[in-house]
């Protein structure tokens, strides 16, 4: 195989000139001369019906390769597609958690099928009575656990007769009688002991792990904050049930962070690449927002016609609302925003409102007594009479120190309710202040200025 970079446009363009002249074995040489990550990418350019005939030709280790890289759909819609005996045959050779992603994609009555034919059925068969969402889902089923009787020597030896079937020996857990764990050892303390020394002493009892049902980014919140290689996750029981590793962490940030990202536009995340999604089903994920966000906006037009009278005598009230709007917008995105982010990595909990809000609350006086300033001398420079230059002034600061009890107080709340924080996104945190921030420039000005 190749070490080094390639291109895959080439290498696809002399795969669409192989299958055309009919040249099968050589379409599988060059898709076999590539890495994983590289076939993926190629596999995915093939129309279905090439794919089909494809994947069962390749040697089953690549063609397992190529089904746990493509995404979730394209692995699902391949695997749809598939001979029975075939699929049975790859998912054999795939991770069990990957080969369990595969079939939890697909519909029951075929996943029943496959798995009556599999050989590895029974440590994949486990594993599909976990949501995909969850700390069970990510899992894979450990091939390695030690007892606290066992001796050094005894397990270094157990090791050589079970690790090569192992995904991962860095981290070994230890478990009792009854299956619950209760300690982890690590490769190097078991090879630096004593032959003789009992697992029970150079354990660490204090095992961090995570329950079946927790959702994926618990899991890799704590694989991050920790720095783990892996992760045990155990039944309500504390009974060890698998393990999650480190390939399956970078998965999942991946995931969640495409997911913020879309969400953070006010758009419903997108359950395949970008470029293979229908536009219909664009428009479905982005209709939904779009509409609420509109209706939203219309309490602007509402407090415009119910202010109409301030603003027939002061006209130049209407010249300030693009400036005043746009500024409370970012000032609560940018709160918001670091918010949504400390909630991400587990820096605060809903029970930090009052504290955060304190926070946001100080530096937002600063800031709009800031923007005040430069929005008086502003408003100056437009000639504009000195009473309504206090005005400007005085909305700026008023509604920065708003936008930013509203930009931390709701992504918190958001959190508490179970809602995804990214939901409170710009789009949405912006549309509120906009009609918010209105109601309070009119308010202060019909103060000031008297109208």
């Amino acid at each position: 195989m190749s070490h080094q970079p390639v291109d895959i446009d080439t290498i696809l363009a002399q795969v669409r000139v192989a299958l055309a002249a009919g040249e099968w074995d050589r379409a599988v040489a060059l898709i076999e001369s590539l890495r994983p990550p590289d076939q993926a990418d190629l596999f995915g350019e093939l129309p279905p019906e090439e794919q089909v005939a494809l994947l069962p030709r390749l040697d089953v280790e690549d063609s397992a390769a190529i089904l746990a890289e493509l995404e979730d759909s394209e692995a699902a819609e391949l695997a749809l597609r598939l001979d029975t005996e075939d699929l049975a045959r790859i998912l054999d050779e795939m991770e069990p958690d990957e080969a369990a992603d595969v079939l939890g994609d697909i519909p029951p009555a075929q996943a029943v099928q496959v798995l009556s034919v599999m050989e590895e059925a029974d440590e994949v068969e486990p594993l599909l009575a976990h949501p995909d969402e969850t700390a069970g889902g990510l899992m894979t089923r450990p091939t390695i656990t030690l007892r606290q009787e066992m001796t050094a020597e005894e397990a270094i030896a157990y090791l050589r007769r079970i690790a090569p079937d192992s995904e991962t020996v860095y981290y070994l857990f230890v478990v009792d009688e009854e299956g619950r764990l209760v300690g982890v050892v690590s490769l190097r303390q078991l090879i630096v002991a004593s032959p003789t020394t009992p697992i029970r002493d150079i354990m660490d009892p204090e095992v961090i792990h995570v329950h079946a049902g927790a959702d994926q980014e618990e899991a890799a919140r704590l694989m991050s904050r920790y720095g783990l290689l892996a992760l045990p996750v155990v039944d309500d029981d504390e009974r060890l049930l698998g393990i999650i590793t480190h390939d399956d962490l970078v998965a999942v940030l991946e995931d969640e962070a495409t997911e913020d990202f879309q969400r953070l536009g006010a758009s419903e995340p997108l359950d395949e690449p970008y470029l293979d999604t229908p536009i219909m089903k664009m428009f479905r994920k982005r209709v939904g927002w779009l509409l609420l966000l509109f209706v939203a906006e219309t309490f602007t037009g509402t407090v415009l016609r119910h202010f109409e009278h301030e603003l027939s005598e002061a006209v130049a009230l209407a010249f300030f609302v693009p400036l005043l709007i746009g500024t409370g917008g970012n000032a609560g995105s940018q709160v918001a925003s670091a918010i949504i982010r400390s909630l991400a990595l587990g820096e605060v909990t809903f029970r930090h409102i009052l504290l955060l809000m304190w926070r946001e609350i100080r530096t937002a006086l600063l800031l709009g007594a800031a923007m005040g300033v430069i929005g008086f001398f502003r408003a100056l420079t437009w000639h504009s009479p000195a009473n309504l230059a206090y005005t400007v002034g005085v909305s700026l600061c008023a509604i920065v120190l708003w936008a930013a009890i509203i930009g931390s107080a709701m992504p918190l709340i958001a959190s508490r309710l179970r809602i995804d924080p990214a939901v409170i996104s710009a789009p949405a945190l912006t549309t509120l202040v906009d009609a918010t921030g209105l109601l309070i420039y009119f308010l202060i000005a019909r103060a000031i200025m008297g109208l």
